[in-house]
């Protein structure tokens, strides 16, 4: 198979699809790699170190696009990536489409098949591929916060660990997953006092005796959530739904009685956002303000650390990219792969994602029966 690498083009995005380390291990399977050129820069990884991996390097996206059977990403395709993409290809990335009609569209009317990143799962009913990245995102969540909670940038003025004497930063964490997690260990590091807010009783215990009562745990309730968000300094937003639109747990009306100055860090934003004030924001613009509220929305959170990132996404991404050139679409008699599966033949084919969008979607022997 002949996987192509385009350079990413969202805004201030570094990453990279493939880091020359997993190119080596494709070519050295045989199969054929092309990469834009430049498309490493973000990561120090220039032209050279790709043609040394065994990758041909092309000058344009649409020779890239143009020459592969397999398109490998980070980020979600803009208008002008989707419109490239032919009926035989795979597209491999992060999709994020329940928010998104007009990509959603676009892939369909692409015909090619469209396995996002975020919906793969594993044998622990995990979500393998988004992982890493929400590893990421989850501890940037308090950098962001910290620099959004000084004065000059709108915020409290609250140091987040505060000094002997004077009380830190309060910070609440809607949602105990993979972001929740480490958001809530970045925090309770930098001294400040922290909540944890899930549904889940038997997620709460495994928190509660990781962080053996540095980390309040809470059952999520209309009352709690409310309680704890207008007493913050900060609340981060770590809700998933695989597929799905985040739920919205912050409403307008609250932002009035929230302090003045605090700072929402939303990190579901990918998903839509789960408070009813975010909207997506850049690195390069990455905060507003509603209702004296300042909100930090960046949907693609790790890119600002592409070094880290792309070979921490690469370290999970590398064995399904294998079995998907290995294989084609055959690839995907493997379930957990299969539930990546987005797009395929003109239809959205994932349950979730379909009912988020309002659409209709495929039953999955659609492409179970393409990949014989």
């Amino acid at each position: 198979m002949r996987i192509g690498v385009p350079t990413e083009i969202k805004n201030n995005e570094f990453r990279v699809g493939l880091v020359p380390s997993s190119v080596r291990e494709l070519t050295a399977r045989g199969h054929d790699v092309v990469v834009q050129a430049g498309a490493g820069a973000g990561i120090f990884a220039d032209d050279a170190a790709y043609e040394k991996a065994g990758a041909q390097i092309l000058p344009t996206a649409d020779a890239v696009f143009d020459a592969a059977d397999m398109i490998v990403k980070v980020k979600e395709p803009q208008a002008v990536e989707y419109r490239r993409l032919k009926p035989h290809q795979i597209l491999f990335t992060y999709l994020h489409l329940a928010p998104d009609p007009e990509q959603a569209q676009g892939l369909m009317q692409s015909g090619a098949t469209a396995i996002a990143y975020e919906t793969v799962t594993d044998s622990a009913g995990g979500l393998p591929l988004l992982a890493p990245m929400s590893e990421v995102a989850g501890r940037l969540a308090i950098e962001a916060a910290a620099i959004a909670l000084r004065r000059p940038t709108g915020g409290r003025g609250v140091l987040m660990g505060g000094v002997p004497g004077v009380r830190p930063a309060k910070v609440v964490v809607l949602g105990g997953g993979v972001v929740g997690t480490h958001a809530a260990r970045m925090a309770a590091g930098l001294g400040a006092e922290v909540s944890i807010i899930d549904r889940s009783l038997p997620r709460l215990r495994q928190l509660d005796e990781l962080f053996k009562g540095r980390v309040r745990t809470l059952a999520s309730t209309l009352d709690t959530v409310e309680t704890e968000v207008l007493g913050a300094d900060v609340v981060v937003g770590a809700v998933l739904i695989a597929g799905a639109s985040a739920p919205k747990l912050v409403r307008r009306d609250m932002l009035a009685q929230m302090k003045r100055g605090a700072v929402l860090v939303d990190v579901s934003i990918d998903q839509g956002g789960c408070f009813e004030t975010s909207r997506p924001t850049t690195h390069a613009d990455p905060t507003f303000e509603v209702d004296g509220i300042i909100h930090y929305c960046v949907a693609n959170m790790p890119g600002a650390v592409p070094t880290t990132s792309a070979q921490a996404l690469n370290n999970a991404t590398l064995p399904f990219v294998l079995k998907l050139a290995d294989k084609g679409l055959a690839a995907l008699d493997d379930p957990h792969l299969a539930a990546g599966v987005n797009v395929h033949g003109g239809r959205i084919t994932h349950p979730a994602v379909a009912a988020s969008l309002g659409f209709g979607h495929a039953p999955a022997e659609r492409f179970a029966l393409a990949a014989a």
